[in-house]
């Protein structure tokens, strides 16, 4: 699902750009996605439950981890594929843990202790409502791909670790609740995800919706693939062990990350126009290096068309 739907940059004439903070969406952008809250759920579990550290201890941990991350991306100046992809990371690993420690309280054990999976899922739901609400008072745009503003970043990174909670609170719902089990309700997941790629290309539902849709969805997608691949095989997954599908799971972020660095730094991102607020038009405070005024008609500046001459020149 491309982010070419969610709206374009608006085309009237700027003097001002700034650098990209967040990445295009693409399949690769889906499939690291997936890959990290997956990581974020089994990595959990290894504290949480395998090594019984406690909800409450890990969520500790992994929120300092989150915290430390999320910071230096909004202090960083351009678009880091490593750090970007910790912090949600991060979101995913804090989910996990305040999920948990909602529906099932201060153990370390399996069973729901807590408010339960469903009131976990429903409360979480309603906080997410609450944070599409103010981000849209705010006058700040949708769309991610083109997030410019520092304020639109801040509520962007909110809704990401609302979202992964709720993912890991209505994963373990399907999962465990509805007596589906953890292969059966990735199965069901991925057919509705599989339903909002067909509406994506077939039909005219506003591409915004359904790339929040989507981006909520993989945090139980990748809840009820990390179970799977985890849990005992009498219980329907795979019966690696969190600690060996962690370490999987860490060795294919570190591959895609790599290869996204790749692709950047041989096709640098174009640049974004000065952010200005929706709803008054007053500029905002951008979240990124300020890039040289002179730029051309597609956000690129001098300096960029210049390298791109060099390596059409070369072949390259």
């Amino acid at each position: 699902m491309s982010a070419k739907v969610f709206g374009s940059v608006p085309t009237q004439s700027h003097s001002t750009y700034v650098q990209r903070k967040l990445p295009h969406v693409t399949l690769l952008f889906w499939g690291l996605k997936m890959v990290a809250v997956t990581l974020g759920e089994t990595a959990g579990d290894l504290l949480g439950i395998t090594l019984k550290i406690g909800y409450l201890a890990t969520g500790l941990v992994f929120l300092a981890f989150f915290l430390v991350t999320v910071v230096a991306h909004v202090r960083a100046r351009r678009f880091h594929p490593a750090l970007f992809w910790a912090v949600v990371l991060g979101t995913s690993m804090v989910g996990t843990e305040i999920s948990d420690l909602m529906n099932r309280g201060l153990g370390h054990g399996s069973a729901p202790a807590g408010i339960g999976y469903a009131w976990g899922a429903a409360l979480l739901t309603g906080i997410l409502l609450v944070v599409f609400l103010v981000w849209w008072r705010t006058g700040q745009t949708y769309d991610v791909e083109n997030i410019a503003s520092h304020q639109g970043e801040i509520l962007y990174w909110i809704a990401i670790l609302v979202s992964n909670t709720l993912g890991t609170s209505s994963g373990d719902w399907l999962s465990d609740d509805t007596g589906l089990g953890f292969r059966n309700a990735f199965l069901v997941i991925t057919g509705v995800m599989l339903l909002i790629i067909g509406a994506h290309y077939l039909t005219k539902i506003n591409g915004t919706l359904l790339f929040w849709l989507a981006f909520v969805l993989t945090r139980p997608l990748g809840a009820a693939g990390g179970d799977s691949l985890t849990k005992p095989v009498n219980e329907g997954g795979l019966g690696w062990g969190t600690a060996w599908g962690s370490a999987a799971l860490c060795a294919l972020l570190i591959v895609l990350i790599s290869y996204q660095a790749w692709r950047v730094h041989r096709h640098p991102m174009s640049l974004l126009p000065a952010p200005i607020n929706r709803r008054t038009g007053v500029p905002q405070r951008p979240n990124a290096a300020i890039a040289e005024t002179n730029a051309g008609p597609n956000g690129t500046s001098l300096r960029e068309q210049h390298t791109w001459t060099q390596r059409l020149l070369r072949g390259r």
